[in-house]
């Protein structure tokens, strides 16, 4: 963008998602408390921008691979939990958003996980994570992907304190 001596640079408005294309708001499901708060802020964004939101859980190795039996009973009872747990978010997504989200199931690293959906999926726009307010710190995916891995990112991330309260979410959102 070059200006004229004197003037001042024009700044391009950002162009509106195409027809047919919606912002997608990622929200990593896990056992956190703050997750509810991570999730309300996406579906109320969802809803306001008549974007959609994505979840993601990410099953974690067991660590009992020398036992396959066992390994393999640990993943099914844990794919049925994620299975019961993202059925259950999805249906207070589709109540907060008014869309059914996207679901996905990924097993891995959590961090590597969460970066390779990213990578895969061109229609995911901005990935909603919640900090935690303990006094360990935000949390390792938040640390990690405002840190060290923030170069990897090719979304914004929002984070969303984890102490919001619903009406707060509503004023912000």
């Amino acid at each position: 963008m070059s200006t004229e001596s004197g003037s001042t640079p024009q700044v391009q408005p950002a162009e509106p998602p195409a027809p047919g294309q919606e912002r997608v708001f990622l929200v990593v499901v896990d056992e956190t408390p703050e997750l509810r708060v991570a999730l309300r802020y996406a579906c109320r964004r969802a809803f306001r921008s008549n974007g959609r939101v994505a979840m993601v859980h990410v099953m974690e190795p067991t660590g009992f691979r020398d036992w396959i039996g066992v390994d393999e009973l640990m993943r099914d009872e844990a794919r049925q939990q994620a299975e019961a747990i993202m059925q259950k978010m999805a249906t207070e997504v589709h109540k907060l958003s008014g869309k059914m989200p996207m679901l996905y199931f990924r097993e891995g690293e959590r961090r590597e996980e969460l970066l390779q959906l990213i990578q895969e999926e061109p229609g995911i726009s901005i990935l909603v994570l919640a900090a935690s307010i303990g006094p360990k710190g935000p949390g390792p995916l938040v640390s990690a992907l405002t840190g060290k891995y923030v170069s990897k990112m090719r979304v914004p991330v929002t984070i969303v304190p984890g102490n919001l309260s619903p009406e707060d979410i509503e004023h912000v959102a």
